[in-house]
C-alpha cells in the first residue's frame, strides 16, 4: 500500500470508531420488527414469585408512537381463567412495571413508521400448558346402517 494512503485510512477509522462502539456501550440496540419489540419487552418482564401469586397468563393490548413510547392506555385482555383477584392484581402490575422499564421503545425508523398507533397484543405466559386429552377413537362402537 501506498504510504499516503495510509493517514486516509487512520483518519476513515478514527470517524467510524465512535460509530461502531457507540451501539455496543450504552446505546441500545434499535428494533427492526415486531420479533424484536416482543422480546424486548419480554425480556423487561420480572414475574411475581410464586409466594405472592400462582402463574397466569395475561396479554395487554398497548399501541406505541413513532418514538416508541406508549400511547393511550394499555389494556390487559386475557388472563387465565383460573386465576384468583389477587393473582389478577399482581400480574397487572408486574405487566404495567416490565412496560415502564422498557418503553420508550428505541425503533428503527421503519418500523416507528409501520407500528405507530397500531395495537399489539403482548403475551405473557407463565403457566405450564396441559396439553389436551386426545380424543379417543372407537371405530368398533361406530353404527353401522344397514
Amino acid at each position: 500500500m501506498a504510504p499516503h494512503r495510509k493517514p486516509v485510512l487512520w483518519f476513515a477509522a478514527a470517524l467510524l470508531l465512535p460509530l461502531w462502539t457507540g451501539s455496543a456501550h450504552g446505546q441500545p440496540a434499535r428494533l427492526d420488527s415486531i420479533r424484536d419489540v416482543f422480546a424486548k419487552l419480554h425480556s423487561c418482564w420480572k414475574p411475581p414469585p410464586r409466594s405472592r401469586a400462582s402463574p397466569i397468563d395475561i396479554t395487554v393490548v398497548v399501541s406505541f408512537n413513532r418514538e416508541g413510547a406508549i400511547t393511550g392506555r394499555p389494556r390487559i385482555t386475557h388472563e387465565s381463567e383460573h386465576a384468583s383477584d389477587n393473582d389478577r392484581l399482581i400480574y397487572r402490575v408486574a405487566v404495567m412495571e416490565a412496560l415502564q422499564r422498557c418503553t420508550p421503545l428505541p425503533f428503527t425508523e421503519a418500523l416507528g413508521g409501520a407500528i405507530a398507533g397500531r395495537p399489539l397484543a403482548i403475551p405473557f405466559r407463565t403457566s405450564k400448558r396441559i396439553p389436551p386429552k386426545p380424543r379417543e377413537h372407537r371405530a368398533w362402537l361406530t353404527p353401522k346402517i344397514l
